[in-house]
């Protein structure tokens, strides 16, 4: 029999009068049944969180700092025993799932090293003037308030802890609603905060379904929302609360651009790699794989091939298996739309070089050429094991083609040139540009987020407590400067 997983309320273990199950995307086995908070314990959460936010922002920092630590190193001790129900729950690759686990002890850790170090306090004279002689301005940041943090199915645990790191290390109470098809990662994350200090009431963990986020949203007691998913939700919620505070990561459609410098066989071999590996990587479903590749005419008909062959040579199956490279994605509807996608295209006249194909959940490792500007897959993001490629005259058309998007979250350049490297720093209109490699690249402790319609504000966690948190300065009077 499979046990019923309790939620977190206010910091202690409950369970509700009903439960929903969660099934394994690969082969539907069910992987556990979570318990549903009533209505009146979603109540008590929001309630004990907003009665807490003093004390928990005056909370002491090495207090934080050593829950966070804790978390961090117990997530270390179970990496593989979570590796594996990341893995179950959301049908992503085993390997894949551990080096999940692994950037979440780090973001936990980076949380505690902030946690000690934020809020030190700037001073500053103000005696530049007459008037404010004998005057010295401190500056410190203090809370927003609670935040409700909205977390996606694709990364689980990490995207649940990059919520609630930065939050218990600001000194920010919070509500984290997980994804409902991928709860039981973000639970774990309870598991171990119940093994802290940290103040009754300051954290929650509320698997309640998509149909009862309107409410949290609206709710005025949660006046910082950072969430992580789609456009047309995202700014659905914008739209809904204006006044509040708001984190949105959001879609996107990755570019990789491979530049006519970027020539030697190792050179491509490396670009076709790194393509192949980081398009179908989780499933596809990451908003920074790779949909787009832009090659330069000069080494287009050397690279296509060799992406086609790195594609065709990802490992599908069974993502329990350490060999499997490209599991399913998280149901047979989400594999259904990408074949919708695809299939569109292809009979508006693309070129369709590997893959196709779909099996219950899983869609084969897929390459297009050809595509028209028009067709869904050219516009929206696929978040599926799908990308295009095509062929462009340098560097102007490339940048061009890479900002000819709704979406702006990061891209890829592929070359050795400093100066290109700062051009298209300068040039292209997305939240990141990594050199050398694909968009795909994130380090945790960096700003993440988009322009455009790939959302507001940033992620990583120093950049998400400055998010969740607002400047008071303090004016001391008649001091000897």
């Amino acid at each position: 029999m499979t046990s019923t997983h309790a939620f977190w309320l206010a910091g202690r273990r409950a369970t509700g009068e009903t439960t929903f199950d969660v099934t394994s995307p690969w082969d539907g086995r069910l992987v556990g049944k979570v318990s549903v908070p009533t209505e009146a314990q979603v109540e008590e959460a929001v309630a004990a969180a907003y009665a807490v936010r003093d004390e928990f922002a005056a909370t002491p920092a090495h207090v934080r700092a050593a829950a966070l630590d804790h978390v961090s190193k117990r997530l270390a001790e179970r990496t593989e025993e979570i590796a594996r129900l990341i893995s179950a729950e959301n049908g992503k690759p085993v390997k894949w799932a551990r080096g999940e686990v692994g950037r979440a002890v780090s973001v936990f850790r980076f949380a505690a090293e902030e946690a000690r170090r934020f809020n030190g306090g700037e001073a500053q004279r103000l005696d530049t003037d007459a008037g404010g002689q004998g005057r010295l301005a401190l500056t410190r940041r203090f809370p927003k308030g609670v935040v409700l943090g909205i977390a996606p199915f694709n990364f689980p645990l990490n995207l649940c802890a990059h919520k609630i790191a930065p939050a218990i290390a600001a000194g920010a109470p919070i509500i984290l609603k997980p994804a409902p098809a991928t709860p039981l990662s973000g639970l774990i994350i309870g598991d171990l905060l119940a093994e802290t200090d940290l103040p009754a009431g300051s954290w929650s963990i509320l698997p309640v379904g998509n149909d009862r986020m309107p409410a949290l949203v609206q709710d005025e007691r949660l006046p910082v929302i950072s969430f992580t998913g789609s456009d047309r939700v995202g700014y659905a919620i914008m739209d809904s609360v204006p006044r509040k505070h708001l984190t949105l990561e959001l879609g996107g459609n990755g570019a990789a651009v491979v530049l006519g410098d970027y020539a030697s066989d190792a050179d491509l071999d490396w670009a076709a790699s790194r393509i192949a590996t980081f398009s179908n990587y989780q499933g596809g479903q990451s908003c920074i794989s790779v949909q787009r590749v832009i090659a330069d005419a000069a080494i287009y008909e050397r690279l296509l091939p060799r992406i086609v062959a790195a594609v065709e040579a990802q490992v599908t199956g069974d993502p329990s298996d350490d060999a499997t490279d490209v599991g399913p994605l998280v149901s047979e509807d989400a594999a259904k739309r990408v074949e919708t996608w695809v299939d569109e295209a292809v009979a508006a006249g693309a070129t369709l070089l590997a893959g196709g194909k779909r099996d219950g959940a899983s869609y084969a490792p897929t390459v297009l050429t050809d595509v028209p500007a028009d067709v869904t897959i050219s516009c929206e993001e696929v978040f599926g094991p799908v990308l295009t490629v095509r062929r462009v005259d340098g560097e102007a058309e490339a940048f061009a083609a890479v900002n000819d998007s709704k979406y702006g979250l990061q891209a890829g350049v592929f070359t050795h040139d400093l100066q290109t490297a700062f051009r298209a720093h300068r040039a292209l209109e997305v939240g990141g540009v990594v050199i050398g490699d694909v968009p795909s690249y994130r380090a945790d402790q960096m700003p993440y987020g988009g322009v455009k319609q790939s959302g507001v504000g940033r992620e990583g966690v120093k950049f998400a407590m400055d998010d969740y948190t607002y400047e008071r300065v303090l004016v001391l009077t008649g001091l000897a400067l």
